[in-house]
């Protein structure tokens, strides 16, 4: 009996926006993003990527306007293209979504240089009752300088900073989600027996002793607590992260349960992929803990020219200032300042970081072109920074079966060009491909279960990994204080002593 395969992981990426990856697709007569206001809209999407047997909704979002080409401060080139601008939070679509649908996962972005801990663990907690379990945070540092500004900062807090602020801040949600509330805090309703007064047994919601503040005093953080709200299904919502500096990469093998990573070839990916699962060893967790899904791509259809032909009628419509606002946005660099006719690989006026990433692109494009702003242009119309894949069902799949061999990916982060025709194409013409190679499961793992249940395919398996991070604070039935409180008290009452001798 042979091995059986890897079942891989897809979760379609979206924006609650016009356009996504994108910029000047809503022209493109079948693309529906200038529905993204009306909730029927993404409804209609989750039910019919749930049909399809999707893993999750992953949904991008940042907290201000592309704004470095042709700036400072210039929208002019975004707004028309519709950049990824406007855009709506997307948090709040999720229960109606949640409602229409029975196993799916929504994927949330959201950040941990803008808003307060105690805050955001309420709302997620909140989203993770009403979805029954199925909301997972993408956790983000924010890395545009508009949004520093609409936060009333001048610049952005440093990037290696940002991390540091962060880490504290999940053990703050932490707190609050496993350790303020005792597993067996809410008491169940009271069954009075036949003609007794129904006040005379118990009627208390919840033990106020199984309730605690958490106390946390940090270098970034002052949080008392209590958490508002009761022990959702999974507590901590589901972990996903995507940063890739050395600190991002750190902070991922740290908190993350899956991690999205960018490329344009698995063999650039591949050491990412290895580093982060090694730095997830050292640090005491199971690597195969952590998920890692590669962004890209596909546009599929009935043969490899018809695919061809789709890209370029898609890309006919894209708006080209718009893809290099998004450049100017995610690398911080205003090409605007550089010549029309300038190669980036060979200027010696380019940032190495910009002449770095135009390589890549050259290396997985034809020879012979000439990689100036058009180039660039081009490359990103559709898809942004990640990888393309165009093809019919056999192409395609060959190359993602490529990528997990190369890459030890476990799925793939789908983008889409055209909302919803491209993840339609895909669950038409695709998955039927990848369930004929045994590589995509037919149903969900749990049907109705949590998202971190159907992630690891692991019924029951509602919580953190006991490896992880977060999982020390869990408050279980019985304690009379959470394990990690009981340290706490130890440790300051021993530096306590300490200071009373010194003294």
């Amino acid at each position: 009996m042979g091995e059986s395969k890897k079942q891989w992981i897809l979760n379609a990426f979206a924006m609650q926006a016009p356009g996504h990856l994108n910029p000047g697709l809503f022209k493109y007569p079948k693309d529906q993003g200038r529905k993204y206001k009306d909730i029927q809209h993404w409804i209609a999407l989750a039910k019919e990527l749930e049909q399809a047997k999707f893993h999750a909704i992953f949904f991008a979002d940042v907290l201000g306007g592309y704004d470095v080409y042709k700036g400072p401060a210039n929208l002019d080139p975004t707004i028309p293209a519709a950049a990824q601008f406007p855009i709506n939070d997307p948090l709040y679509t999720i229960p109606a979504m949640a409602a229409s649908t029975n196993s799916i996962g929504f994927g949330v972005t959201a950040s941990t240089t803008y808003d307060a801990p105690y805050a955001l663990a309420r709302r997620f907690s909140t989203v993770d009752h009403l979805s029954n379990g199925r909301v997972a945070w993408n956790i983000v540092t924010s890395y545009l300088d508009s949004a520093a500004r609409n936060f009333a900062l001048k610049t952005q807090i440093e990037h290696d900073e940002r991390y540091r602020i962060a880490h504290e801040y999940l053990h703050v949600t932490y707190k609050l989600w496993e350790g303020s509330w005792r597993d067996d805090a809410v008491l169940p309703p009271p069954s009075p027996a036949e003609g007794e007064d129904p006040q005379g047994n118990n009627n208390a919601y919840a033990d106020p002793k199984a309730v605690r503040q958490v106390n946390h005093q940090g270098e970034y953080f002052t949080v008392p607590g209590p958490h508002l709200c009761e022990p959702s299904p999974q507590r901590t919502p589901f972990l996903f992260q995507a940063g890739t500096s050395t600190a991002g990469r750190k902070f991922a093998a740290t908190h993350a349960e899956a991690i999205f990573l960018n490329g344009h070839t698995p063999e650039l990916v591949r050491p990412s992929v290895d580093g982060i699962r090694e730095e997830a060893s050292r640090l005491g967790r199971d690597p195969q803990d952590i998920k890692i899904v590669a962004g890209l791509l596909v546009i599929v259809a009935e043969s490899d020219e018809a695919a061809r032909k789709k890209y370029e009628e898609l890309a006919s419509y894209g708006d080209r200032e718009g893809a290099l606002a998004l450049f100017g946005g995610w690398s911080g660099y205003d090409l605007s300042k550089y010549s029309d006719e300038e190669d980036f690989r060979f200027s010696k006026e380019a940032p190495p970081a910009v002449r770095s990433m135009v390589n890549h692109w050259a290396s997985t494009s034809p020879e012979g072109l000439t990689w100036n702003k058009k180039t660039i242009a081009e490359w990103l119309v559709l898809g942004g920074n990640g990888a393309k894949v165009i093809g019919d069902p056999t192409t395609v799949a060959d190359e993602l079966e490529r990528w997990i061999e190369v890459a030890d990916v476990d799925g793939f982060n789908l983008s889409y060009a055209s909302i919803p025709e491209t993840f339609q194409d895909i669950i038409t013409l695709l998955i039927p491909e990848l369930r004929r190679r045994s590589v995509f499961w037919e149903d969900y793992a749990v049907p109705g279960g949590t998202l971190r249940e159907n992630y690891f395919a692991r019924p029951g398996g509602n919580r953190l990994a006991d490896n992880h991070p977060g999982a020390q604070y869990f408050w279980k039935a019985g304690e009379l204080e959470p394990a990690y409180a009981i340290r706490a008290r130890s440790e300051k009452e021993s530096n306590d002593d300490k200071n009373d001798v010194a003294v």
